[in-house]
Formats: structure tokens, C-alpha cells, sequence
């Protein structure tokens, strides 16, 4: 179930932390990531994150099938139960974009969502100007639900948010 053609999810590990923390740091990597504002976060911080322990976050290291090489953070979260909705958040480092990797482990966890948590819905929210994830998104199914108008500002500019989701119902190419 978390094994791929070229890699695997895996429990985040505190190894995986000061990688985890830098990559936060990068602008390319933090503006695709969140609205927060670019910042290292503070290693307490981290930590915490790491060993938070709810029922409703599923959160996987994405490694190499031949080493622990981190790569990302993939995770299934604030899952809504009695609706069997979770939200999606993605975070390939920069190393590793365009490699095909972060759309395998898409798979892996969108089987996991419907096989595994026997979840409904699955949705997730995208930057307008990362275009390279939103194809990824279409070509997996996901459908553009909503559009959050002007929501965030970077460098003078307003961009739009958009919702994406897709159904455990709704056919897929894999």
C-alpha cells in the first residue's frame, strides 16, 4: 500500500526535521506551500509537529525505494469523519519536483484515502501560479471546485486560491 515504482511513504522521522525546516526557509518552496510568510521554523516548533498524534492527520515521509533519502511530506488531515472528507497537503522539496514522485505518491495516498480510511472526498487548495501542481491535480482527477478570489498577496500581487476535489467515486487513469 505505501510502495511505488521509485518510492515509498514512510513515518516522518526527527532525522527528517532540519530538512523539513530549511526547505520552509526557501521562497520557492514555502510560497507553493502555505500563505504563511516565508520563515525557518523554530526547531521546538518542529518537533511538536512531528509527534502530534490525532485521529484525524495521516502523515508520510516520502522516500527512494533504495535509501532514506527525505523527500516530502505527504499527509491526509483534518479528516472530517462523519462526512469521510480529508484535506490533502503536499510537500515535495525542490530536489525532487519534476521528477514524477510527487504524482506517484499522490497515488499512493489517494489509494490509501479510499482503501485504507475508506474516506468519501478528498480535497486540497492550490496557489494560482503553481501551475505544475495544479496539472498534476487534473491529470489525477481532481476537479477546480471554487475559487478563492485576491487571497493572498506576494510582492505587490494578489492571486487567486483554487479548491480542488475529487470523489472516491470518480474514476482515475491509474
Amino acid at each position: 500500500m505505501f510502495i511505488g515504482e521509485k518510492i515509498r511513504l514512510t513515518a516522518m522521522r526527527a532525522e527528517d526535521l532540519p530538512e523539513y525546516r530549511k526547505w520552509n526557509s526557501e521562497a520557492g518552496f514555502g510560497r507553493n506551500y502555505n500563505s504563511s510568510p516565508i520563515r525557518e521554523i523554530p526547531e521546538k516548533q518542529a518537533e511538536e509537529w512531528l509527534h502530534e498524534n490525532s485521529d484525524r492527520d495521516f502523515r508520510f515521509a516520502i522516500r527512494p525505494l533504495e535509501n532514506e533519502n527525505f523527500m516530502g511530506v505527504y499527509a491526509i488531515e483534518d479528516i472530517a469523519w462523519s462526512h469521510r472528507v480529508g484535506w490533502l497537503s503536499i510537500a515535495l522539496g525542490s530536489d525532487y519536483q519534476g521528477s514524477g514522485c510527487g504524482t506517484e505518491a499522490m497515488k499512493l495516498l489517494m489509494n490509501y484515502a479510499w482503501n485504507e480510511l475508506n474516506l468519501h472526498r478528498l480535497q486540497l487548495t492550490v496557489f494560482e501560479y503553481n501551475k505544475p501542481a495544479i496539472a498534476i491535480y487534473e491529470k489525477l482527477g481532481f476537479q477546480k471546485e471554487g475559487v478563492f478570489r485576491e487571497f493572498l498577496q506576494r510582492d505587490g500581487k494578489r492571486f487567486d486560491m483554487y479548491l480542488y476535489g475529487k470523489l472516491a467515486s470518480e474514476p482515475s487513469d491509474f
